[in-house]
């Protein structure tokens, strides 16, 4: 081993305070320990078993969940070749809804069984180049692997097969609770093209009190509140939408008022009160039933909404207020007067229920069989020209705040999932099975590959092993053994007994670990969120692995204040 010689001091060529580290050891090996760290964090939340973390955040709020995505979302991660893989794992996130445990995990293994080979001598770009062969051949290969696929998008027992694995992942137990649900809510907003389903047309209302077991789907949009008026109850509704206050309006520059007897202070509100009068007026002649508020409703306001039997409902959030416009087919004003019929939206029912303990509003339009069922004179003509959205609620219920976060998010993966189906419907075998099975097939393709590319494709398919491992250690079983038999099972060659590619582990084991036949069981994920999470995976492995210096400038700012005890005025 040759002697490092210290080389004199050269031009300068950055200014002072740079960091400058280049060479195997100082930016490709760090590089992998900071990603094996980042994925260490991860990949005890992985599967049906998956460990709950506990991160609080910078503005000290408290998150308890196994769902990687908050995971990555709340940890501030600073180091840059872990940030590559956070933002690859967002990609994931963005693009399929599901998987981004899956990408960390990946493409930390992939640069872990790097690390030898770039200790025997070989050139980055030449590991490079055996893994992008290696993902071309594991993504050919994965599309043989599909066993079903969704035919029919308006039947629950279809939806069901992909939903129940999802939910699973998140809410081992509960997936009989939730899966449903989520399939439910799903048909009941699917439109009849399925590519044009929208998972903004599905929303989560969360309410403390009972268990999960009550929760349930409201078709329409669910407000966590009652009106603020009297009359809760209303059909065939026109309904007005305000981002502003339904108050008087108030002048920007102050004032002052000088009063002079009783009768000015008396007379003082007259105007005040004659103009809020003339305003609900306007409302109530232009039909207007329903009144939303994106902000707060004055007592002099329900003073006269009440008087004209009409109801105001507030939505504070302004996503929530987009959503309900594009229930009732709104435009929101953004000053209060009566809006145009064009402006003006429509609700077949506005009524107000009480789940637990607390009092909703529930906005919603019939179906057509209600329709047929309960014609009215009172239905206006244009009610069927609105362009509406099929809006469905969820309504969680649950003892804790986290519980509901951890269900709600268990809900958002299963819509997610149905999303990336209408894009490809097909589904191959979960439980690990499809990836020990990509394992073996590009290590048999690594042993037909002449030249230097067969070690990087090798390490590729080991690394694929890792999630197998990963579940075992979750589950608590001797995770060597379990990929031993998966292995076994998956090179047997013999028809009878638990053999195939479709062979996976079953998480029920108590003692011993045991597979069991993923396609059989019903457990199946969709092909393109695995298709998706390999290539981003790979992209951000070699991202890393072909990083061969890091250059850092100094943090921008100047120096800090000293600690001082006492008030930094204060005279010695």
């Amino acid at each position: 081993m040759a002697l490092r010689v210290p080389q004199s001091g050269g031009p300068q060529l950055f200014k002072e305070g740079y960091k400058n580290l280049q060479g195997l050891e100082e930016v490709i090996l760090r590089n992998i320990q900071a990603t094996k760290e980042m994925s260490e964090i991860t990949r005890t939340s992985f599967g049906p078993y998956g460990r709950n973390k506990m991160v609080v955040n910078h503005l000290d709020k408290l998150f308890v969940t196994n769902d990687a995505a908050t995971i990555i979302r709340e940890l501030e991660v600073v180091h840059p070749a872990a940030k590559l893989l956070v933002m690859a794992s967002q990609q994931q996130e963005a693009e399929a809804g599901d998987g981004t445990n899956y990408v960390i995990i990946l493409a930390s293994e992939l640069l872990q069984r790097a690390e030898p080979l770039l200790r025997m001598g070989l050139h980055p770009s030449e590991i490079a180049r055996g893994y992008e062969l290696a993902m071309d051949e594991a993504l050919e290969q994965l599309d043989t692997l599909a066993v079903d696929e969704v035919k029919v998008w308006s039947e629950q027992s279809e939806l069901l097969k992909a939903v129940r694995t999802a939910v699973a992942s998140k809410q081992y137990g509960q997936e009989h609770v939730l899966a449903p649900l989520v399939a439910e809510a799903v048909q009941a907003s699917m439109p009849r093209d399925a590519t044009r389903f929208s998972v903004d047309n599905v929303r989560v209302v969360k309410i403390m009190g009972g268990g999960l077991a009550q929760s349930r789907v409201v078709h329409g949009m669910v407000l966590p509140q009652a009106p603020e008026t009297v009359c809760h109850n209303a059909q065939f509704a026109r309904v007005a939408v305000f981002s502003c206050p339904v108050d008087m309006g108030q002048t920007e520059t102050k004032g002052t008022v000088l009063l002079h007897n009783a009768n000015e202070m008396l007379d003082y509100t007259k105007g005040e009160e004659a103009q809020m009068e003339q305003a609900v007026r306007e409302l109530h002649d232009a039909n207007v039933k329903v009144v939303v508020c994106g902000s707060g409703v004055g007592d002099l306001a329900i003073h006269y909404l009440n008087r004209f039997d009409m109801i105001v409902v507030r939505c504070p959030s302004k996503f929530e207020l987009r959503r309900l416009c594009r229930v009732v087919g709104a435009n929101p004003l953004a000053r209060f007067g009566v809006p145009t019929p064009e402006e003006m939206g429509y609700c077949d029912e506005v009524r107000t229920d009480e789940i637990g303990g607390d009092r909703v509003t529930i906005l919603r339009q019939w179906s057509a069989s209600e329709l047929a069922s309960r014609p009215s004179a009172d239905r206006p003509a244009f009610a069927d020209r609105i362009q509406r959205s099929p809006l469905v609620t969820v309504v969680l219920r649950g003892a804790t705040v986290n519980a509901l976060d951890d269900a709600e998010r268990a809900v958002d993966d299963g819509v997610n999932v149905i999303k990336s189906l209408t894009k490809d419907a097909r589904l191959v075998p979960g439980a690990c099975a499809t990836e020990m099975e990509l394992s073996r097939r590009v290590q048999e393709r690594a042993e037909q590959t002449p030249g230097i590319n067969q070690h990087a494709m090798k390490a590729f398919g080991q690394a694929l092993q890792i999630f197998a491992r990963t579940l075992g250690d979750n589950v608590g079983v001797d995770s060597t053994a379990l990929v031993a038999k998966l292995i076994a099972a998956h090179h047997a060659s013999a028809s009878d007994g638990l053999v195939g590619p479709s062979i996976g582990i079953d998480v029920e084991c108590e003692n011993e670990p045991r597979v069991l036949d993923a396609k059989e069981a019903g457990i199946l994920d969709p092909l393109s969120v695995k298709q998706w999470a390999i290539r981003y995976a790979v992209q951000a492995a070699l991202t890393v692995l072909q990083v061969d210096q890091i250059v850092m400038a100094k943090t921008a700012g100047g120096p800090k204040l000293p600690k001082q005890q006492g008030n930094w005025d204060d005279q010695d």
